[in-house]
């Protein structure tokens, strides 16, 4: 009597736990996704696109019968408050099985506390902007992804374009933010600079604070040692309100300036010709391969009627990383035989995947770290648009710019020599 009894207990847990396993394979009423974005501060001018982009999207998918036939939803968290905020939201988030993936973060700070987090409770995170290639440099990840580039191949596009442009350049000084996205595209950028012209001399290095309201004394610096190049990836507000304060003082014309994130303050502040700009990989909308993609022109007529601009690059970065979300489900899916993927199912569908977007496509190394192109160019008038849009475009290949996983990748930039420019496509040859 108790054998059976304990046969009768173990039936039922086995039932129990296949028939727990059955309904995980099965379709959920509904897939939610945690995003994380700036929606409030000086960072919402960058990170609203980006949230735009996602509403957009997010209703174009479910028209067309949502994920693999699921709707999906999204939660949105603040990354404004904090990083012990943005940590426990995200817990809050992943702890609700119908949140499968996070799409998470803006900050790269928010990546870096994040992502050993998703490891742990075992969450596919897509990192949507995170540029730090600080993200995934150990190759140990299998949670965390980033379908878009890093800081290295951004920032080394930057200085080759610049030495094909501007050849003598002698002088450079560097104004970006006092953080490590800032701090790290200086690194980078001088690494490369000095690798392939190595008589550049950096005359000055200013990194104001985050969110500085005034830039003026920086701007007075500037002036003052009327530098060949000034250098900057500042962004959102900061970089709005540095334009509008360098441009009355003549900055522009002084110097070649380089805005590394240039692009997304075209609708907005008055820029001149000649100012080297770019999109932090190749969501430009209207480059040629996104001119050449209907689906492209929809998105940005579409975002253009609800938000009264443009999308600009963190839009497209958003759009291009829920693509990417989409393709893997698909993938998971065929891999599983038609079932509903599992959190880890999903995450190893996304291992090694190619993935068209709205302007490329998006390559996924064994490390998890992206490969896209880097579109570069000068800020140019055209009469089809009443603001300055980017001529005289390059692309370059996402893996010409990166070293392999594993490698340092300023003991890599520091090996790069003349030559290596000299193999790559020049200015104006992306038509």
């Amino acid at each position: 009597m108790k054998l059976r009894s304990g046969l009768s207990a173990v039936s039922l847990v086995i039932g129990l736990a296949s028939a727990a396993s059955a309904a995980a394979q099965q379709k959920p009423a509904s897939l939610g996704l945690g995003i994380f974005t700036f929606t409030s501060g000086p960072a919402a001018a960058y990170g609203m696109p980006g949230k735009n982009a996602a509403d957009l999207m997010i209703d174009e998918i479910n028209a067309k019968g949502g994920i693999e036939g699921v709707p999906v939803s999204a939660t949105y968290v603040d990354e404004a408050q904090g990083a012990q905020g943005v940590i426990a939201e995200y817990r809050r988030l992943a702890g609700d099985a119908k949140n499968q993936v996070m799409v998470a973060a803006l900050s790269s700070a928010n990546c870096l506390a994040l992502a050993p987090i998703a490891e742990q409770i075992e969450v596919p995170t897509v990192g949507w902007n995170c540029d730090t290639h600080q993200l995934l440099i150990d190759g140990k990840s299998k949670y965390v992804f980033r379908p878009n580039g890093n800081t290295v191949p951004e920032f080394i596009a930057y200085a080759i374009y610049l030495l094909e442009r501007k050849p003598n350049v002698k002088t450079v000084a560097i104004i970006n933010p006092d953080y490590a996205f800032g701090h790290d595209a200086a690194k980078i950028f001088t690494a490369a600079l000095k690798a392939l012209k190595p008589d550049v001399e950096i005359v000055a290095e200013l990194y104001p604070r985050l969110g500085s309201p005034n830039y003026q004394t920086e701007i007075s610096r500037l002036t003052t040692a009327r530098p060949d190049v000034v250098f900057s990836n500042l962004w959102g507000a900061d970089l709005e309100n540095f334009v509008r304060q360098a441009a009355p003082r003549g900055l522009f014309t002084s110097s070649q300036v380089v805005l590394a994130l240039g692009e997304t303050v075209l609708q907005r502040v008055p820029l001149p010709d000649g100012v080297i700009v770019g999109v932090l990989g190749d969501g430009w909308w209207m480059s040629p391969d996104a001119k050449a993609n209907p689906e492209t022109a929809k998105f940005a007529e579409a975002y253009k009627a609800r938000f009264g601009e443009y999308p600009v690059f963190p839009s497209i970065k958003m759009a291009n990383a829920l693509i990417y979300v989409k393709a893997a489900y698909k993938a998971a899916m065929q891999k599983n035989g038609g079932k509903w993927p599992t959190r880890a199912e999903l995450a190893d569908a996304m291992k090694g995947s190619k993935v068209a977007t709205l302007t490329g496509t998006a390559q996924m190394r064994a490390d998890n770290d992206g490969l896209v192109d880097q579109v570069v160019g000068v800020t140019v008038k055209t009469a089809a648009q009443q603001f300055p849009v980017i001529g005289d475009m390059v692309r370059y290949k996402g893996d010409s710019l990166m070293p392999q996983a594993g490698q340092d990748p300023l003991a890599w930039i520091s090996t790069l020599k003349p030559e290596f420019a000299k193999s790559l496509p020049k200015p104006g040859s992306y038509k």
